[in-house]
């Protein structure tokens, strides 16, 4: 894992314009969303196929993909590969919580990926395909670490290793950063394209979270 040190420079300003819709939601890919939306990260490995899981979901406004968890400002698609921004590949999700919950969320990110394999997920490598849950509330949090216990239950129970998934708040995580346009929605855009995620034959018990803890 890179260090700050070590980490790209970036820059303070954004080169590229990000799409003001969703190309399959029609929804605001920055906001304004309704209010009441709340926002959670995840990363799962390469950031195509993890978003369309969760656009998909009922109660989801909308999704982007982007990078966060490192050190560069503003990265491009071509420096978070180079693993020297410290990134990891994420999806913003933003919901209504009273039409999905952020366990339901979690349900989709724990049975669609192998949170076991550290820097790698699949075939694709790097630090930038790392397992990570960037949470905004502390319900999300706790659901996080909550369905994160339950989930390595099961892959004991199945023979499996030990998760090695990163779970922290946004405000150590750090900004997410937009993606380039090509990025955003890309298996709607190319239905054909790369995709690394799908069911992993394991099941999230979920329903353990109050929201009003």
């Amino acid at each position: 894992m890179v260090t700050a040190e070590d980490a790209l420079p970036g820059r303070a300003q954004r080169i590229f314009e990000v799409p003001r819709e969703h190309a399959v939601l029609g929804t605001p890919l920055e906001g304004p969303w309704p209010e009441g939306t709340e926002v959670l990260y995840v990363a799962m490995g390469c950031y195509w196929g993890a978003e369309r899981m969760f656009w998909q979901v009922p109660g989801v406004v909308t999704t982007a993909v982007g990078f966060q968890g490192g050190f560069t400002e503003n990265p491009t698609y071509e420096e978070s590969t180079t693993g020297r921004t410290g990134h990891a590949e994420t999806v913003l999700i933003a919901y209504d919580p009273t039409r999905v919950s952020p366990e339901q969320l979690l349900k989709v990110f724990w049975e669609n990926h192998d949170p076991t394999q550290g820097f790698r997920q699949g075939n694709d490598r790097g630090t930038e395909y790392r397992s990570a849950i960037h949470t905004t509330t502390d319900v999300q949090l706790k659901a996080a670490h909550t369905t994160r216990d339950t989930f390595q239950r099961e892959l004991d129970r199945h023979g499996h290793g030990s998760i090695t998934t990163e779970v922290r708040p946004v405000s150590e995580a750090g900004p997410f950063w937009y993606a380039e346009d090509y990025h955003q929605q890309y298996l709607a855009k190319v239905p054909n394209g790369y995709c690394n995620h799908g069911p992993n034959g394991l099941t999230c018990q979920i329903g353990l979270v109050g929201t009003g803890d």
